[in-house]
């Protein structure tokens, strides 16, 4: 495979069709997340960076010069590329969703997904959450619209993820819609995967 373009492997979802945004100012948080949350409109967590579209970031890919690396399982092993985008894209979906009647549902998920820096940094966001969410009767909806596994060695894996988020409190008239696009560091441990760090782009 000595000098063939890189390529990653990705795997999309449908969008949702309502595409209103809040704009208004968010809550300053610590760390990545608060670089993920803090221009939300939200005033604690929801994603608000713009989405620039799966195809662009594909092509920039293409236009690498370096060879791709031998033990890069993401160009030839499709069944364990499209393993790790699902479980990535699965357990996204559940952190960045919330419920303020039921918030258990969330943290059973984050245990179980979240390891390392992205857990931390979660866990700092989540007392905040926890505080301002009832009385905003706030639920959270986050949607994967497109999951590109760009490096996959036997364990460890990092994405490019485009979700959309969607928020909605007591006193909005509809809800709104956040677009993130997120770099995934992901580590497979006995048997499934979780995420080890995230990075809003």
């Amino acid at each position: 495979m000595s000098g063939e373009k890189n390529e990653a492997t990705e795997t999309t979802f449908k969008a949702p069709t309502e595409t209103s945004v809040d704009t208004s100012a968010g809550a300053s948080m610590p760390g990545e997340w608060q670089r993920l949350l803090r221009r939300n409109a939200l005033y604690v967590v929801a994603v608000v960076f713009l989405l620039v579209g799966a195809f662009g970031w594909l092509a920039s890919l293409d236009s690498e010069e370096e060879a791709p690396s031998a033990d890069n399982h993401a160009l030839t092993d499709k069944a364990a590329t499209s393993e790790v985008s699902t479980e990535v894209s699965r357990a996204l979906t559940g952190v960045l969703s919330y419920d303020y009647a039921d918030p258990s549902v969330s943290q059973k998920i984050v245990d179980n997904v979240l390891t390392g820096d992205a857990r931390k940094e979660y866990d700092v966001l989540l007392k905040n959450l926890q505080e301002k969410a009832p009385g905003q009767k706030l639920v959270l909806t986050a949607q994967v619209q497109a999951a590109a596994v760009k490096e996959l060695n036997d364990d460890r894996a990092t994405l490019l993820v485009f979700l959309d988020q969607t928020s909605k409190r007591v006193d909005d008239k509809e809800a709104s819609i956040s677009a993130a696009q997120l770099s995934i560091e992901a580590r497979k441990v006995d048997g499934a995967w979780t995420i080890t760090q995230l990075r809003p782009l």
